[in-house]
């Protein structure tokens, strides 16, 4: 089984509002990601809250399961990776790895990635566009391990610099793989 790790602990500094809870069409950004990965065949999604975590977990309900990062402040994008990692250790053969700010990403992306996955093999599989990484990035479960011992300041693109020839990269024509929310121009631009 798949999993998709959600990350949405941020504190969202830089928009000055829980990016979370941003209207995105008829629904908000994270219930955006949320069904997109619903959608595409993902039947098991976790969302790592911290910034913002009652009213993001009271607007996702029991839709999908969520797991407070209580490190949000210090642990940087890791220890939400971590976190939910740990949480789906002995359930998934591989994890998603996905941005709940990323609400412009596409079913067919993240179909292609788990395709891509499902017919390699490969223990690593990220979408590229323009040869520039994007999310969401799969990681098989034998590769957890590693990734769940990693201590910062190493972050996850570290362990992907690392396993840079294990990379199964998807080729996607879609800038939706490099584009997250960060700034309230992002949010503006992408939005309209």
């Amino acid at each position: 089984m798949i999993t998709a790790v959600i990350l949405a602990a941020g504190e969202s500094k830089r928009m000055g509002e829980p990016k979370m809870l941003m209207p995105w069409g008829r629904s908000t950004v994270l219930q955006t990601v949320i069904s997109t990965f619903q959608s595409a065949g993902i039947k098991d999604i976790l969302v790592v809250t911290g910034g913002a975590h009652q009213q993001v977990e009271a607007l996702i309900g029991k839709t999908v399961q969520t797991v407070f990062n209580e490190n949000y402040v210090t642990g940087e994008m890791l220890s939400s990776i971590q976190l939910g990692l740990s949480v789906k250790m002995r359930e998934a053969s591989a994890a998603l790895i996905c941005l709940g700010d990323q609400p412009q990403v596409e079913e067919r992306s993240v179909r292609s990635i788990c395709d891509a996955f499902l017919e390699t093999k490969s223990q690593i599989v990220v979408p590229s566009y323009q040869k520039q990484r994007g999310h969401p990035w799969l990681v098989a479960q034998p590769l957890w391990g590693e990734l769940l011992a990693m201590k910062p300041p190493k972050t996850a693109r570290d362990f992907l610099k690392k396993h840079a020839r294990k990379i199964h990269y998807v080729n996607l024509n879609t800038p939706n793989v490099i584009a997250d929310l960060d700034t309230p121009e992002d949010y503006i631009i992408s939005s309209s």
